[in-house]
């Protein structure tokens, strides 16, 4: 699916009248323009499912080393930066680290297309928590691991600049999948 910008730029104009103002005046004369060009950017993950992600970051390297299977070969990559918006307000989550962990079994995924993965991850209308979901599946269709776990520390601006406006508040979310969800001590490794 292609982000439709012309779509984009009429509902803009439409919304600036609505709010009351002149979209034809000299300061927004090219704002719908400017947002649908932003939103084409900012939302570009929605093109792709995320078997198209794994593909376009799925490159591996084939390893002969035989990984220790109690989860001691371990790989964390933290503090990964990304933004998005919440379906529910398209407000902005900011602030946003990312935390992946996976054990390899014999595929190992270059550390730059982790981030690659959740930076495109959370460039869709998202809830926090896909978020989570969505990368964890990534990286278990790129890596053929089932033991992958994500946590995500973000602000939602839907919480610190309208409604309770509670800026102080982050939320944390964890998604944990094969030995992460039943070995709390490996969890807690990743966690730090």
């Amino acid at each position: 699916m292609a982000i439709d910008t012309k779509a984009i730029e009429e509902h803009i104009r439409g919304i600036l009248t609505a709010l009351g103002d002149n979209p034809d005046r000299e300061g927004l004369k090219d704002t719908p323009k400017r947002v649908a060009k932003m939103y084409e950017e900012v939302f570009e993950g929605m093109n792709y499912t995320n078997r198209e992600i794994a593909d376009m970051f799925g490159k591996t390297f084939e390893e002969t080393i035989d990984f220790d299977k109690s989860g001691s070969d371990m790989v964390v990559v933290r503090d990964i930066e990304v933004f998005s918006y919440c379906e529910h307000h398209m407000a902005l989550m900011y602030n946003m680290k990312v935390t992946v962990a996976y054990i390899p079994k014999k595929k190992i995924i270059g550390l730059s297309k982790i981030a690659r993965i959740a930076d495109m991850a959370a460039k869709r209308l998202q809830l926090q928590e896909r978020i989570g979901a969505d990368i964890a599946e990534i990286i278990q269709m790129v890596t053929e691991s089932e033991d992958v776990a994500v946590l995500i520390e973000a602000s939602h601006s839907c919480m610190t600049a309208r409604g309770i406006k509670n800026v102080g508040a982050k939320t944390f979310s964890t998604t944990l999948r094969g030995r992460f969800e039943t070995d709390m001590d490996l969890w807690m490794r990743v966690k730090g």
